[in-house]
């Protein structure tokens, strides 16, 4: 909380009613005009205290008018009733008197936004614009010069038009905006930075116009309104100009590029009528006071308005007025002034709206009371000072934070600036000092408590219930602390140790280094110091004299971006420093630094990121602990405090980052938590608990175990008070510690017994936690220890408390939650046990456990939110909690809610008729509304129970319970409507009833047929047993079941009649044997033909041979087949398919093929499988025997099975699969057959088997052929030479198992090849030398083995070509004649050219003559003619 002080003015004794204040906008100096009745007027400034200025002080023989600050310079423009301008320069006094241009009363003087143009105007309506340089001084002569003829009322400067927002588009373009860039490196157009200030500005008059003047000073009229004009605002948003009457008549002007102004709204404002009005304007908020109880407000943003009053429980009087209001926009605050003297304090607080938009809240504050009647209110300076007229002096009030200590018991609350309320909590006293001065500091111990004011320190003493002064002296210091009778006080460069008198006892020195002292914190008898040049030093105080306790260290070196200390606290032992800053730029860090004296090192930890600096040893992420509704991250510590007597014990309050710039005396508005954390040098920093500050309280005090202390408001305490209604009220709460709630009162043993076991279980060391504790016996204790585990959810710890408490039922509850998979529901259960409903709720919903959370509501009574709860996320249990809440319902009476959830929950049908059962009027008109098959039935079986059968048929009817139907008019005797019922609907149950009525009645022929629609046969087989139907007796067998079939077959042998139906039923019943054995008897074929289609192979054997004997003697062969096969007698299936040549189809040869077996050995299998094959063979369908050869495992068989096929691919697949030497070569003679000259493919497979077949000499020949082919058909010699240098190369490779036949073989082929080659040479040979050539080729011919390897015709053929080309025609016929003899069998044609010959003819005078057909050469079915020669 804060108070305001207040400082009046230090008026000169010539000074008297002051009329007019006027506060400088950032400077803390106060203007205020005095008016003397008939003897002028006087202007004085005073400073922040209210200090008097000597040299500003002037007075002239008339009233002033009108003050008006300089934005930016200590220069005041001053306007008096005879029209005299003049400019005041603090604190200097200068005056500078503007030139006579007013020759009226001054009525408007108002500066431009950076103060470079002043506007002054008078009563008769003359307006001046003056130019003033930077410093504040007057350039020459007016700009320019207006004059209105009517009074001018109020000026207003237009805002400047916005230019480019250049830190925006610096952001921009270093985020790679390339528009921005572009902007700044001048591509694109050039920034517009707007100017620095507006200096065009509208202007009023009397008579209702506004004139507008531009930057030239150029006027123009803008608008007119009916009346004077009292106000005008600017707003800004809108570009919007709002005019305010003397009437109190307002309306809002759009204006326009072009600069006119077009009217949007127009209303009238409330107000009492002949009051003077105060209107203040904010943002986009109108606030009037009117002399009314109420301040009325008027939002043009939102169009909202509203009213503030005065609250009289907070010391206002019934009737007090507002005379004047003032806002303060950097506080947020709203002042009135009052009738009475006092200062109401209005503080606005952004509250979320509905809409997601957020609404403006005024929360009322304590007022603060001065003298006299509040004439007029005034915020201003950059302290944001408030100087209020009470009509005979001017008061500057100065918000102050309410100081508060605790000490050894004490607290002290600051409660007036000169009251304060101490509270000993020791004794439960509580009184109130009144001081004589403005307190600005306190400190209470024990016995005293010290009070200064930055000037003076007085120290009181408890005396009986009331204090006396022991002790007061001036002194300067602004920070004070106390220990035992000393007094520390700080002035530059050191620390005095005084008396309550004053004497300074001892001085504590400062290097320069080191600084000022400017913090003090004293914790036992420790003494800590904090510097301006962020040095710490710690002393000793446990002696007579205090003695350093470690050297001075600076901040500066460990801590990065520090730009001062704003607090500095020590532990109980002075072996820890905490310490808060704030950053270079003024904002308050979020880390709280922890100076370890003896190690001489800094750590820390941040709130920001919620964890300690990196090198302190932290617990597991899995075993921190959780703390619910307790955000610690992304917060700011605003106070912190030690433990008094522990030294581990460390608390501060946190805020949100967004409020960390929140004053301290403003807390009460933001989310505040308070974080406790051990500090060891062991184990570093470790977080023990941390919890939303509770609602009411105002600030943390202290840490004194067993409690936190806060100031609360009046009114908030932890107990309410039972005393007098004139005690003082109460200041100071305290809230138990988390771990000593229900032990407030323990001793000291049991405190620090508490306290280590907290702390052992915080470092997560179990032994030395129970060792901590295993003396204590008080339940209280177990049972707080044991609420404790429900927080940090140590379940191992909860079952000893709980076994220490004695509670079974709680350790038998948590036993059995040990089932649950999640740890929190295990935890909620222990809550549960323990009264903690709040925290099993979060619990269950932490872990999303809805089931157990229905549970859980069901069985605590919230039975709304377990519906909720249901309907929401545990859907599965809805209808079982409908039909709970609805017996909850039944219970307490309440049965229309209760129908209606049994309704829900789909149990209504038995339910609410049991509900109802007392009631039949309510059941009765129950079931006509449901209209339900299952009510109309239990209805109806109501009504029967009560004889009503007339109305019980009705409502059987209704619910289509045709069985009652037909048993209630069975019972009635109509006989006739109980058959027409079950033969329309074909209802079982109807029928089978009708049926055991008929047959009661021996009407046997009804009895079967409803036994037969209700599907009842085995009666129905039974009734015509005994009465001798056997034609019906076939049918419903057939229907029947196969216990049913046997029987009635047994019925059919046993009559000896039928025995064709005996053998078809037992057929049907699945009796083979019984059904084969009949047939057999009666030599019914069909049937048994029948039969034998569903037998299989597990069938009986011997009825399969049976079978197969009976088919074979009846010459069914294909039937006896497959008896053979199904019965597994393969051999005798084959054999019968040998000598009766019946196709072995494949689906019959797999039946008999038997690769595994259990009967059979290896041996015999294959041996069957070749046999099938062998068959199959003669058969022809060499396919098949290939598959069967394959199963058998020979392999040579299976391909020559598919080389009797003819299927080349399948050959060729084979082969590739089966890998075999053997397959490769038999496929390869199988190709050689085949049309592989003209087919590549063919060709390339043949050499490729061959050679995986490793059969060079196979290989050869094949070369061998394809030479000779190339020879006979294509005369292509040199294709011939490589194949025989392969075939030479293949034979050379192969083994020669012959007895040197392979030899001779490739000696052969050597020399065909050295002939081949030497024709080739000599036809290469031709072209070059033709004679070498033919020489060649003569000698060729001369060799006697020429042919086959040349063929002698092709020699001579080269021979007559090459005379036939030399013109030696000749010769060529020589040649000619030779080949004739050599070959006289063959058509030479063949061997020669057809040119050569026609050549030949045509010169030598040749006849051609066909002679011996029969002499042709057969080559592609060709004949050709011989040729004769005569």
């Amino acid at each position: 909380m804060a108070v305001y002080f207040d400082h009046r003015i230090e008026a000169p004794e010539s000074s008297d009613v002051p009329s007019q204040l006027c506060w400088h906008s950032a400077l803390p100096v106060l203007a205020v005009a005095s008016s003397r009745a008939g003897s002028g007027g006087i202007l004085d400034l005073y400073l922040q205290q209210g200090e008097y200025v000597e040299n500003c002080h002037l007075e002239r023989p008339h009233q002033p008018t009108v003050l008006r600050w300089h934005p930016t310079k200590p220069v005041l423009a001053l306007g008096w009733e005879n029209g005299e301008v003049v400019l005041m320069t603090h604190p200097s006094g200068d005056l500078t008197v503007l030139p006579s241009t007013h020759t009226a009363s001054i009525t408007l003087l108002e500066w431009s936004s950076s103060g470079s143009r002043l506007v002054t105007g008078d009563l008769t309506g003359t307006l001046a614009v003056w130019k003033v340089d930077a410093r504040g001084r007057l350039q020459g002569n007016h700009l320019a010069k207006h004059e209105y003829n009517k009074t001018l009322t109020c000026c207003i400067f237009k805002p400047a038009i916005p230019g480019d927002d250049v830190a925006m588009l610096a952001r921009a373009s270093v985020s790679g905006d390339e528009s921005a860039l572009d902007m700044f490196s001048w591509k694109g157009a050039p920034l517009k930075m707007g100017p620095q200030e507006g200096l065009a500005f509208y202007v009023s008059t009397a008579d209702g116009k506004v004139h507008s003047v531009d930057e030239q000073c150029k006027t123009s009229t803008l608008l007119s309104v009916e009346g004077a004009i009292k106000k005008l605002f600017y707003l800004e948003k809108r570009e919007t100009l709002i005019v305010i009457t003397e009437t109190l008549m307002l309306s809002q002007y759009s204006l326009g590029p072009e600069g006119g102004a077009q009217e949007f709204m127009k209303v009238k404002l409330s107000s009492r009528s002949g009051q003077n009005v105060d209107i203040v304007w904010t943002d986009s908020l109108l606030i009037t006071a009117a002399g009314e109880q109420i301040i009325r407000l008027w939002d043009l943003h939102q169009d909202d308005n509203y009213v503030l009053s005065l609250d009289e429980s907070l010391g206002f009087e019934r009737g007090e007025t507002i005379n004047c209001v003032s806002y303060c926009a950097g506080k947020e605050i709203l002042a009135a002034g009052t009738s009475h003297g006092r200062i109401a304090l209005w503080r606005m607080v952004m509250q979320p709206g509905s809409r997601g938009d957020s609404k403006a809240q005024w929360k009322l504050q304590t007022p603060t009371e001065i003298e006299g009647h509040v004439t007029q209110l005034q915020w201003g300076s950059s302290l944001n000072l408030l100087a209020a007229n009470n009509s005979n002096t001017v008061l500057i009030l100065c918000e102050h934070v309410m100081c508060a200590h605790f000490s050894q018991q004490v607290a002290a609350v600051q409660l007036t600036p000169t009251q304060l309320s101490i509270t000993h909590f020791a004794t439960g006293a509580q009184s109130v000092l009144q001081s004589d001065m403005q307190i600005k500091g306190v400190c209470a111990t024990k016995d005293t408590v010290t009070v200064w004011s930055g000037k003076q320190v007085t120290v009181y003493e408890l005396s009986g219930t009331g204090f006396r002064i022991t002790g007061s002296f001036t002194c300067d210091s602004h920070v004070v602390a106390v220990h035992g009778e000393n007094l520390y006080t700080v002035e530059p460069n050191r620390v005095q140790i005084r008396t309550p008198q004053g004497t300074v006892k001892q001085l504590l020195t400062f290097s320069k280094t080191e600084g000022n002292p400017v913090l003090l914190s004293v914790c036992q008898s420790y003494l800590v110091v904090g510097t301006d040049t962020a040095h710490i030093r710690v002393f000793d105080l446990s002696r007579r004299d205090a003695k350093a306790h470690c050297s001075a260290k600076s901040m500066t070196e460990e801590i990065a971006n520090l730009g001062a200390l704003r607090s500095v606290k020590c532990n109980a032992n002075g072996s820890h420093v905490s310490i808060l800053i704030s950053q270079v730029n003024g904002r308050p860090d979020h880390k709280v630094y922890f100076y370890d004296v003896e190690m001489d090192t800094v750590t820390h930890f941040d709130f920001f990121t919620g964890r300690p600096s990196s090198g302190i040893l932290q617990p597991e992420e899995s075993e921190r602990p959780q703390f619910q509704g307790t955000e610690l991250d992304g917060r700011c510590p605003v106070s912190h405090f030690w433990d008094e007597s522990e030294p581990r014990l460390f608390v501060c309050e946190t805020v949100p980052i967004s409020s960390e710039s929140t004053s301290i005396s403003h807390l009460d508005t933001v989310n505040v938590s308070v974080v406790t954390l051990f500090c060891t040098q062991e184990h570093g920093l470790l977080l023990q608990d941390c919890y939303a500050k509770p609602a009411g309280l105002q600030a943390l005090l202290a840490l004194d175990v067993p409690f936190y202390y806060f100031s609360c408001k009046p009114g908030e305490r932890e107990e309410p008070s039972r005393g007098a209604p004139a005690q003082p009220p109460h200041m100071v709460s305290r809230r138990a510690l988390r771990d000593f709630v229900g032990l407030e009162n323990c001793e000291t043993s049991t405190r620090d017994a508490m306290l280590n076991f907290s702390f052992y279980l915080t470092i997560g060391d179990m032994d030395e936690a129970f060792k901590s504790i295993k003396l204590i016996k008080s339940k209280a204790v177990w049972e707080n220890m044991a609420r404790m585990c429900v927080k940090t959810r140590r379940l191992d710890v909860a079952r000893v408390c709980l076994g220490n408490m004695g509670n079974a039922r709680a350790a038998k509850a948590l036993k059995e939650a040990e089932a649950e998979p999640e740890p929190e529901a295990q935890v909620a259960m222990l809550a549960i046990q323990l009264g903690m409903l709040e925290d099993a709720e979060k619990l269950y919903k932490s872990c999303q456990r809805y089931d157990l959370l229905n549970s859980f509501y069901q069985a605590s009574g919230q039975w709304q939110q377990a519906l909720e709860t249901a309907e929401l996320h545990d859907r599965i249990h809805l209808r079982t909690t409908y039909y709970s809440y609805a017996k909850y319902l039944e219970s307490m009476g309440d049965k229309n809610m209760a129908i209606l959830y049994y309704e829900q929950s789909d149990t209504h049908r038995a339910e609410v008729p049991r509900l109802l059962q007392d009631d039949t009027t309510s059941l009765k008109i129950y079931v006509d509304k449901m209209k339900d098959k299952n009510i109309y039935k239990w209805w109806a079986q109501y009504l029967e129970s009560q004889s009503d059968m007339d109305s019980a048929l009705k409502f059987y009817e209704r619910a289509q319970d045709y069985l009652s139907l037909v048993r209630v008019y069975c019972y009635m005797g109509n006989i006739q409507k109980a058959s027409e019922i079950a033969n329309d609907t074909g209802d079982r149950a109807s029928s089978y009833h009708l049926a055991r009525h008929y047959e009661g009645h021996d009407d046997i022929r009804q009895a079967v047929h409803f036994y037969t629609r209700a599907q009842a046969y085995n009666n129905a087989i039974r009734l015509c047993k005994e009465n001798g139907l056997d034609d019906q007796l076939m049918n419903l067998a057939l229907l029947s079941n196969p216990e049913d079939m046997m029987e009635a077959a047994c019925y059919y042998e046993e009559k000896g009649t039928h025995m064709d139906r005996a053998v078809a039923l037992y057929h049907k019943a699945g009796y083979f044997s019984k059904a084969l054995e009949l047939a057999f008897a009666t030599q019914q074929l069909s049937a048994l033909q029948l039969i034998a289609e569903d037998l299989n192979e597990n069938s009986d054997p011997a009825l399969l041979a049976r079978c197969s004997d009976f088919f074979i003697t009846h010459a069914q062969y294909e039937k006896a087949v497959e008896m053979l096969v199904a019965a597994k007698k393969y051999h005798q299936a084959l054999e019968l398919c040998v000598t009766q040549n019946l196709t072995i189809t494949e689906e019959l040869a797999d039946r008999m093929s038997v690769t595994e077996s259990k009967d059979l050995s290896e041996e015999v299998c294959k041996e069957l499988l070749e046999r099938i094959a062998d068959c199959c063979m003669r058969q022809g369908n060499y396919h098949l025997a290939t598959k069967k050869y394959t199963q058998a495992g020979n392999k040579p068989k299976a391909m020559r099975a598919l080389l009797k096929s003819g299927d080349t691919d399948k050959i060729i697949f084979f082969a590739t699969v089966c890998r075999q030497r053997e397959l490769y070569i038999m496929a390869a003679n199988y190709l050689q057959s085949l049309d592989w000259r003209d087919n590549a493919e063919i060709l390339k497979t043949i050499i490729g088997f061959y050679t995986k077949g490793r059969a060079p000499d196979l290989l050869a020949g094949f070369y061998e052929a394809c030479a000779q082919v190339e020879i006979d058909d294509y005369q292509n010699y040199e294709k011939a030479l490589d194949a025989l240098t392969e075939a030479a190369k293949c034979l050379s490779k192969a083994k020669d198992s012959s007895s040197g036949q392979q030899e001779v073989r490739l000696a052969n082929l050597q020399h065909k090849i050295t002939l081949i080659k030497k024709f080739v040479n000599a036809r290469r040979l031709y072209v070059e030398d033709a004679v070498e050539a033919v020489r060649l080729c003569e000698t060729l011919l001369e060799e006697p083995d020429l042919d086959p390897a040349v063929r002698v015709g092709d020699a001579y053929s080269f021979l007559v070509e090459h005379y036939c080309q030399q013109g030696n025609y000749q010769l060529a016929y020589h040649k000619l004649e030779e080949l004739q003899k050599l070959l006289p069998t063959q058509n030479v044609r063949y061997y020669i050219n057809q040119t050569s010959l026609e050549i030949l003819q045509k010169e030598m005078g040749l006849q051609m003559d066909h002679g011996d057909p029969q002499h042709t050469v057969k080559e592609d079915d060709e004949v050709e003619e011989d040729l004769n020669i005569s």
